[in-house]
């Protein structure tokens, strides 16, 4: 008999202290959206004390429909569009409360809103109305009120779809890219990455920055540090040296450095507090 597969928990810091805490859940939307948007992902909490979630990002824009205090009055629904954060995401909850969102394809966002390139968002998190022209009060409400998936899976897709874009090629390719440096692991440079596309190096840059929303540079190392704190999550001891070589970082050095820097502790010190 297989093995049962293991929950995709990449880039979220201690998974295990989350998925305690909350229930969560990935969806796929309708077949017509799956061209640009990669999931749905729903959260639901009820805490007794507060806690803060930890996640290295994605390169990926997300479009929320939160509802902060359920069950008390003075705290409504609201809808949330992120871009790419540029560091660690914090988020704190507290109470009851949940969360719907949509994760576009990385590249798949700019079609939802072609007149500005996808860097305009990078770093930025605001009220999705100035986003979307529709009236998001109401689908919001709709969207979070159900209890069961199924309800507001269906809810989501019906205002998705008639926002379907036209296919964009550039977006398609820009999707295949990222895609590409996720599973690739001999895409390690970003001239390498540009050769094997077919693009000099200042083209592939023009078009991460146009539809994306980062330089290629920043989705390679960012996938990198994916895989090491999966790995550092995973399993109580780690051969750095032969992992940082694994993922094509010059020496274990510049490993720690990057794990350091994004997370927020040195990798020895995650695996002693994850295990």
């Amino acid at each position: 008999m297989a093995a049962p597969r293991r929950r995709d928990t990449r880039g979220i810091v201690d998974p295990s202290g989350l998925l305690t805490r909350v229930r969560f859940r990935r969806h796929e939307p309708a077949e017509p959206l799956r061209r640009y948007i990669e999931r749905y992902w729903f959260i639901d909490w009820d805490l007794p004390e507060p806690y803060a979630s930890h996640v290295v990002p994605h390169p990926s824009v997300n479009l929320t429909f939160q509802w902060d205090g359920i069950d008390t009055e003075d705290t409504p629904p609201y809808a949330e569009l992120t871009g790419i954060p540029h560091g660690l995401y914090t988020r704190k909850i507290t109470g009851k409360g949940r969360v719907c969102g949509v994760k576009f394809r990385p590249g798949g966002f700019r079609p939802y809103a072609p007149e500005l390139p996808a860097s305009h968002w990078t770093g930025r998190a605001l009220d999705a109305g100035d986003v979307f022209a529709q009236a998001l009060p109401d689908t919001t409400r709709a969207v979070v009120s159900p209890t069961d998936d199924a309800t507001r899976i269906a809810r989501l897709d019906a205002f998705l779809l008639p926002l379907r874009p036209a296919p964009d090629p550039q977006a398609d390719l820009a999707v295949d890219l990222v895609e590409s440096a996720r599973t690739d692991r001999t895409i390690r440079r970003v001239d390498g990455f540009a050769q094997a596309a077919g693009l000099s190096v200042r083209a592939l840059q023009r078009l991460f920055s146009a539809y994306v929303g980062v330089t290629p540079k920043w989705v390679i190392l960012r996938y990198r540090i994916h895989e090491a704190l999966e790995l550092a999550g995973t399993r109580r001891e780690v051969d750095w040296a032969a992992l940082a070589a694994d993922l094509g970082y010059a020496d274990q050095a510049h490993l720690v450095r990057d794990f350091t820097a994004t997370v927020g502790v040195p990798p020895t010190t995650y695996t002693q507090t994850a295990n």
